[in-house]
Order: C-alpha cells, then structure tokens, then sequence
C-alpha cells in the first residue's frame, strides 16, 4: 500500500526528523511506500498532488496542528502524537491500514484553530505545557544564534568585548576586537528578543494571531521592569488569556472583521501593559532578583544537588517537556548574567548529551546486547550526542525503557553534579562538543561528560547482561537459539 505521512513536533529540530525515519524503515520492512513531509525547523519539499492523490491513507505524527490540512480531503486520516512514530511505527500503519478500508469520510476534517495541538478535553496541565512548548519552540531559534555568537565574541576578544563601544559609532574592520564587538552586539540583539518572543508565542498557541501583540508587549514589560523569564512566561498566560475572554464577547457582525485586526490587539495590550505594569510585574521581578541571589550563593551540596537533579530531568524524557524545562531554567538563567546560571547551563548541556554518547558507547563494546537496528543507531547517536541532541537515546529507550532510562538518568546526573561542583561555566546555550573552546574550564568539563556517560553506558551494559544471561539459561532448556 502507498501512504502519505507528516511529522511535526513542538521544537521542530529531532523528533520531527526521528519519525520521520521510524515511518521510513517501518514502510520498506513492510513493503510498503511512503512519502514524509517533515513539517520541522529545517522544513522539507511539501509533498506533491500526485503523491497525495495515489495514498491508500494519510498519517499525522504531530504534536502541533499540521499545515496545509485541507490536501487532504476525502483521505482517510490518523493521527497520532510524533513519539508514537518512533515508538510504534507499525502500530501507526496497521491503523493506517484500517482506516484504508474503510468508506472515505463524506468531508475533510476542520483544520485545527490553534498553533498547539490542545483538544478541546484536555486536562489543564495538558493544555499549559503545550502552550509553553509552543513559546519555547520558537524561542529556540533565537537562543542559539544570540547566544553562540555572544560565545563567539568573548572567545575572539574576552570577556571585557562586553564595554566596547557601539558599532555604529566605532567600527574596525582591521581587526579581531572589532569584529568581536560586531558578534556581541549583534548577538545581543537577539537576546533581546527572547522574552517577547517566548511570551508572544506562548499567547499565539493560546488564543492565534491576535494574541501575539498583546504577548509582545508584555514579554517587552517584562523586561523593561526586570521580571525577566518568569515575567514572559506570566505576560504570554496573560495575553493568551485575556484574548480568549475578548473572543467570547459576542459584538454586531458587521464589527467582527475588525475585531481580530484592531480591537483584539488593542484592547489585550492595554490590559496586558497596566497588569504587567501596576499589578504583577514588581512582585516578579522581586522573584527573580532572589532567584538570581539564590543562584550565586549555591555552592558545595547545593550546587550539587541542583545538578544532580537538572541531570535527572534532561535524561528523564530525552528532549520531551521534562528536558525542556530543565533546559528553559538553564536558558533563563543566563539573561540574569549570574556566574552560577553559567555553570548551570554548563551542566545542563554536558548532562543532555551523555545519552546518546552512553548508548552509542554501550552497543559498541558489547555488540550482542543489543539488535542490529540499535547497533545501527549506536553509530548515529556518536554524532547527537556530541551535538547535544539528548532525542539520540530515544530509540534505545522505547525498546527498552526500564533498563535504559533508570540508566541514562543516573549517568546524567553523575555529569551535572560534576559539572557544577568543577565550575564549569558555558555562555553559549547549544553546540555540544562544538563549542568546546567557548566553555569555561572545558577540560573539567570533559572530565565530568566522560565520567557520566560511562556511568550511564556502565549500567545499561549491566542489567541488559542480566537479562542476556537469563535468555542464555531459557534457551539451553529449551535448545532454542539466544534471543536477548
């Protein structure tokens, strides 16, 4: 049977990418065709007419409404969050399957109004972290610019390029320092834009595109009273919020063409502006000025805790919510500009990547443990890991979760504790390996990546020969061939 499928995910950057791939394999293990549209951040060719016209059936592996639904009328559709393609691929088909025998539906499904795939029952919590998910997906794009060219900055002309003068009013071409300046100011200028656009986009999963002035706005105040992260998170709720109870208000029809253009905008920033103004945004910026206090003073077992623990959780989910929110912490913490959120974000990347580095370890010294496919993505996860791409281990943990989460988990935490208790400090919010001249005290740094990551390869080596011995006893009972 021939299928059509789309990925998307929330950040747009590995699961995307990754079930677009378990849809591949599944396909041709099958003996089927397929043709993937990876709605991601690096975007990909939309797929043709002629393909969608010739699928049996149509899959959605999205966590974000997809794009351009409406080519897809009359198909038989399902949907399915982006994991449950890389977990169970061929799941995914046998329903697709189905769902091809079946008579075609009558009319083609409503494209859903919001940017985040929230239904309409879902739980509270459910409906929160997607809206964050969102804002922190187009976040990304900015941190990683701003941030590895402020990295960049300081390592051609130190930390001092930060008192430079304006570019505008002394620029030298000739030399490395000039151009040091450039990279920090043009890197700050993105940093600029991280809380607006974190809280921006948080109002557009919420309430669409008229929510996004009023988020801008209030990420914007936010900053401009020293609310900081915490306040874009609060305005990005607000403006998403008070939008939504602005849609409710039923007003003469000949009004409702203005109302998402001029009146939902207008009226949202204005109630956004006296709220972060006058009502919640002092109080925040009194949070994060003790945050940032709290910060600076950790040292000795609460550096170490506190690593430990961001290790816990980039390892836990593998680039999930749990993971995001370690990594918005350590993200958040550097538009603070305090030494300790340095190490933070130090220990933050170099836990996230012992994942995939330890599972690529693990299938290399011992082979057997693990299936050809897993030794397949063992050599792939040498590359993500050491980019910092924690979605590497996925394959291994959805085939084998109880011993290989418990033990990345560990490893990762091994890592963070010894990244914060060695100092190491990195400004740069992404890069792995990459950035390594960029990274403050890198050798210890490295020190504590290696160390955790054969923690981690140490022990899902260990209890998969557990299980490998076991499968070794029931086979010389029966006289059937190991199966581990």
């Amino acid at each position: 049977m021939k299928f059509v499928a789309i990925t998307a995910c929330p950040t747009g950057i590995a699961h995307t990418y990754m079930a677009a791939e378990s849809l591949e394999q599944t396909a041709k293990a099958n003996g089927d065709e397929i043709v993937v549209e990876t709605q991601g951040s690096a975007g990909s060719e939309p797929l043709s007419a002629e393909d969608i016209a010739s699928a049996d059936a149509v899959i959605f592996a999205a966590d974000l409404a997809v794009q351009g639904r409406e080519r897809f009328a009359g198909k038989p559709i399902v949907e399915a969050p982006v994991k449950a393609a890389i977990n169970d691929a061929a799941g995914l088909f046998e329903r697709a399957k189905a769902a091809a025998r079946e008579p075609a539906p009558a009319t083609p499904a409503a494209a859903p109004e919001l940017t985040s795939k929230v239904g309409a029952n879902d739980k509270a919590g459910t409906k929160v972290r997607q809206w964050l998910m969102t804002g922190v997906s187009y976040l990304i794009p900015f941190v990683a610019a701003g941030g590895l060219l402020i990295a960049l900055s300081f390592a051609l002309g130190g930390y001092q390029i930060v008192d430079a003068p304006k570019v505008t009013e002394h620029f030298d071409a000739g030399s490395v320092a000039g151009w040091a300046a450039l990279m920090f100011q043009i890197g700050s200028a993105a940093f600029d834009f991280l809380v607006p656009v974190l809280a921006g986009f948080i109002a557009f999963a919420m309430a669409d595109r008229p929510a996004i002035a009023p988020g801008f706005v209030g990420g914007a105040i936010a900053v401009t009273v020293g609310a900081g992260f915490l306040g874009g998170l609060v305005a990005g709720l607000l403006a998403g919020g008070v939008v939504l109870a602005l849609k409710k208000i039923q007003v003469p029809k000949a009004m409702r063409g203005i109302m998402p253009v001029v009146v939902y905008p207008l009226l949202g920033s204005i109630v956004v502006g006296v709220l972060m103004y006058v009502v919640v945004g002092k109080p925040i910026a009194a949070a994060t000025s003790g945050l940032t206090g709290w910060l600076n003073s950790l040292s000795g077992a609460s550096a170490l805790l506190l690593g430990a623990l961001l290790g816990l959780m980039m390892a836990f989910d593998m680039g999930g919510p749990v993971n995001k929110a370690a990594y918005a912490f350590a993200v958040g913490g550097l538009t603070t500009g305090a030494t300790a959120s340095l190490q933070i974000m130090a220990a933050v990347m170099a836990a996230g990547m012992v994942p995939p580095l330890a599972l690529a370890l693990a299938s290399t010294v011992r082979k057997k443990l693990f299936t050809e496919a897993e030794r397949e993505n063992g050599r792939a996860a040498w590359l993500l890991g050491a980019s910092f791409i924690t979605e590497g281990a996925i394959p291994f943990a959805a085939a084998d979760p109880f011993r290989v989460i418990p033990s990345i988990m560990l490893g990762s935490a091994v890592t963070g504790s010894l990244s914060m208790a060695f100092g190491a400090t990195l400004r740069a919010p992404h890069g792995g390996i990459f950035v390594l001249p960029l990274i403050g005290s890198p050798l210890m740094f490295l020190v504590a990546l290696i160390a955790g990551t054969l923690v981690a390869a140490g022990s899902v080596i260990a209890l998969k020969q557990v299980r490998f011995r076991a499968a070794e006893r029931s086979a010389a009972v029966s006289g059937q061939p190991v199966n581990a």
